[in-house]
Parts: C-alpha cells; structure tokens; sequence
C-alpha cells in the first residue's frame, strides 16, 4: 500500500489523473485495452473532469472499458445515478462509445441488475476471473466504500461476485462488487479528500482491524494506493 498525500484536492486529483493515465498506457501496451471501475458519489466529478479535459489526448479512450463498482438503485436517468453523472462529465465529453460503457441495468431491480451485471462481466472476460487493471473507490465518513456498508451481510462474501442488498443506513437498495472482486485488479486507488473524512482515514489505515465497523479495511491489493489531501490524512500518526 502507498499513501499519496498532497496539500490540496487539485493536486490530488492532478496525481490521480496521472496514475490513471499510467494504468491506462500500461494494460493498453499489455492487453491492447484498458479496463477501469469507477466510483459514485461526489468527488470523482472532480477527477472525471479533469480526464476529460487535460487528459483528453494523453490517453487512447478508443481503448477504455467502463464498469462500476457499485449502482444505486434508481432509474439510469436519475440524479442519484453513478452512471448518469459519469455519463454527463466523462462520457460524452469525451464521445466514449457506448458499447464500452457496461451500466448496471437498474430498470430490472436490484437482484436481477446484479445477476444481468454477473452475465456481462463473465462474458466480458470470457468466463475467466474478471480482473480489472484499475478500482477507484471512493471512502465514505461511515468507512464504506462502494456499496460496502457496516454492518451488512456482503462484508462476509468470500465471491469475487456482484451482490444486491438493501442499505437500512441509507433506505436504497444497492449493487455493488464485493471485496474479493475489487481485490483481484491490478491496481486499486482511492480518492479521498476533505476533514470531514479524516476519522474514516484514521479508522481504515491504523485501527485494529474491524470489518464489520470499518468495512474499507477489506480492500487489499497488488497495488493499493491512497490519494488523499493533508486535511483527510491530518489524523493519521505515519504518512
């Protein structure tokens, strides 16, 4: 694991934007594509406007595949959608094909969108073990991550699968990858910033190890790296 820590969000957004495009230049040179699960919730915005812009001609997005780490359960067109607020600040901007971008189709409801999202990613990769060259994951103030929440029964699924459950915490189903699916990329990069995410920081990095509490502490990897501004990290006592 490596911490990558910088004084403000733009900087940490600017070091995650440039391992991306590492990620991306490294699978496309291996594999001649480049396969990446994004994150919900509102601090990828950032980031996905970022490699829309500056980073628009430093990567092959004729090469990109596009998955999710977690959906909530609304309609595709909603404003809660991971997908629609990908859509809008990545997507189009860049002119993605959309056959390269694999949404979770939740017009079918949450168990069933799981098990469509299954189908894909086992066809996807050819019936093999589905390993992605690059998980962004995002930390909630809850120590969540994707849909990973305390307390919730997919924190003990030892599958490298995709599960619907329905979140009490929140009152929303949701689909999400499980641990073990995350743990198989090649690369694994959270993107946190803000003091109001320095106790989860603090919980996930040097508590004792408590799933069930700080679920985040599951997520391990080949290469497991955290970009964080000074305010998410100021509680941590090694940087």
């Amino acid at each position: 694991m490596k911490l990558n820590v910088f004084e403000k969000d733009t900087e940490v957004l600017a070091a995650l934007a440039d391992y991306f495009a590492a990620c991306a230049k490294e699978a496309i040179d291996a594999r001649d594509r480049f396969i990446v699960a994004l994150s919900g919730g509102s601090s990828p915005k950032k980031l996905h406007e970022l490699l829309a812009s500056e980073y628009r001609d430093k990567i092959d997005w004729d090469k990109v595949y596009f998955f999710f780490g977690d959906e909530r359960d609304v309609p595709l067109t909603d404003a809660q959608s991971n997908y629609l607020m990908a859509k809008q600040t990545l997507f189009d901007p860049l002119g993605i094909d959309p056959s390269h971008v694999y949404a979770v189709q939740t017009p079918l409801g949450a168990e069933e969108a799981a098990k469509d999202y299954t189908r894909h990613l086992i066809h996807f990769f050819d019936g093999h073990n589905a390993c992605f060259d690059l998980v962004i994951l995002g930390l909630g103030d809850n120590s969540h991550t994707a849909s990973l929440f305390p307390h919730t029964s997919v924190l003990t699924d030892e599958s490298a699968s995709i599960q619907a459950l329905y979140i009490d915490e929140v009152k929303m189903n949701r689909i999400t990858f499980t641990a073990p699916l995350i743990n198989n990329a090649h690369h694994i990069a959270f993107l946190v910033y803000g003091a109001g995410k320095a106790e989860a920081v603090k919980h996930i990095l040097e508590d004792n190890k408590n799933i069930q509490e700080y679920p985040a502490q599951l997520i391990k990897g080949k290469d497991l790296q955290w970009f964080l501004d000074e305010p998410a990290a100021a509680k941590l006592e090694k940087k």
